[in-house]
């Protein structure tokens, strides 16, 4: 019942920017944290972003604050990912996924795939 469907990603080059989103149903969207996590090839997930329900508080990971940010909108059900100054190294699967560091990642998404190069 639960779909996380990402959608935004592709091929761009170093310092282009890219904004990902995940469409979420099956779930009361407006009650529920949301993250994108990624995972580049030979490594494991990488937290990006923390988001909670109402989207007043957000956090970013340190390899990607002051280039990264997240939001929502309630309204719609979508989490957003704008990527800009896009690196080499943040070539990854993004995906989408529920809760936070107290409840864990229920769900996730399939991903999008960004490829900076």
């Amino acid at each position: 019942h639960v779909q996380l469907v990402e959608s935004g990603g592709g091929l761009v080059q170093p310092g282009g920017s890219l904004r990902l989103s995940c469409a979420a149903s099956g779930f009361t969207f407006n009650n529920i944290a949301m993250n994108w996590i990624r995972q580049a090839p030979g490594k494991g997930p990488e937290w990006v972003g923390f988001i909670n329900s109402d989207g007043k508080d957000t956090y970013i990971a340190d390899s990607c604050k002051d280039r990264f940010t997240i939001a929502r909108d309630n309204a719609k059900n979508t989490l957003y990912l704008q990527m800009n100054s896009l690196k080499s190294e943040d070539t990854a699967l993004y995906h989408c996924a529920t809760g936070g560091p107290t409840t864990g990642h229920k769900y996730w998404g399939q991903g999008t795939q960004v490829t900076v190069s």
